[in-house]
């Protein structure tokens, strides 16, 4: 799987940082907080980018992967509208110890960034766990995803091995969601999860990732994606 992105560094005080973005907006992709539980909407194509980049994250922990999509127009759904707002998406590792509190500022120091295009090694579609199912519960386990929100962002920190496993969730929509959906249309609507059952979750909501084929349109991905990296 070849991966386009663009790859920036930016100082903050003595520190430099490693930030690595799509090279292709998000722009039928939505993460969107309902206070108590998180949805993400994704289209194909942004589902298989967002797969991508889930598993760079698992080779990448001295980068912060950001995904761009706050400014995105939502899907064509019924969202509800109270206590709810959108998000972006940034994955790093547990050993970075980068505090979000200064998420903000690095954000905006942040120039067009280097294109690059990287290839993944999998499919795709992960097959079989990384993280082997008796030790998930384990009080000493560190393959765990915490979060944190900071400046409009949703911070996911995990180990490499937890970002390797979940990957497939998103690889699952891309691949499964757009046959689904046509041949159920009384009940269209495929997903899944990052569940607190599955043991991968410390302090961290659930997240409920769907399929989305119908999308509002509303501004360009171009204006949505300048907005978004100048704030």
């Amino acid at each position: 799987m070849k991966l386009p992105i663009t790859i920036h560094r930016a100082r903050l005080g003595s520190a430099e940082f490693k930030v690595i973005r799509p090279a292709r907006p998000l722009t039928r992709a939505a993460l969107i907080d309902h206070d108590r539980h998180l949805n993400a909407y994704l289209a194909q194509d942004a589902a298989q980018q967002i797969g991508g980049l889930w598993e760079l994250a698992a080779s990448s922990p001295r980068a912060l992967v950001h995904l761009p999509m706050r400014g995105n127009p939502a899907p064509s759904h019924d969202l509800p509208e109270a206590g709810t707002r959108q998000l972006d998406l940034v994955l790093l590792h547990h050993s970075l110890q980068f505090a979000p509190s200064r998420w903000k500022e690095l954000r905006g120091r942040l120039g067009p960034g280097r294109p690059q295009t990287v290839r993944l090694s999998s499919t795709g579609r992960t097959e079989g766990a990384v993280i082997a199912p008796g030790t998930r519960h384990y009080r000493e386990n560190r393959d765990l995803f915490h979060q944190h929100l900071h400046a409009e962002t949703l911070f996911m920190t995990g180990s490499t091995k937890v970002f390797r496993e979940t990957a497939r969730h998103f690889h699952d929509v891309a691949h499964n969601g757009p046959g689904y959906v046509p041949v159920h249309p009384s009940y269209p609507h495929f997903c899944t999860e990052l569940h607190s059952n599955d043991g991968i979750l410390g302090d961290a909501r659930e997240i409920h990732i769907e399929y989305c084929d119908q999308w509002a349109s509303c501004r360009s991905a171009t204006q949505a994606e300048g907005k978004q990296g100048r704030s």
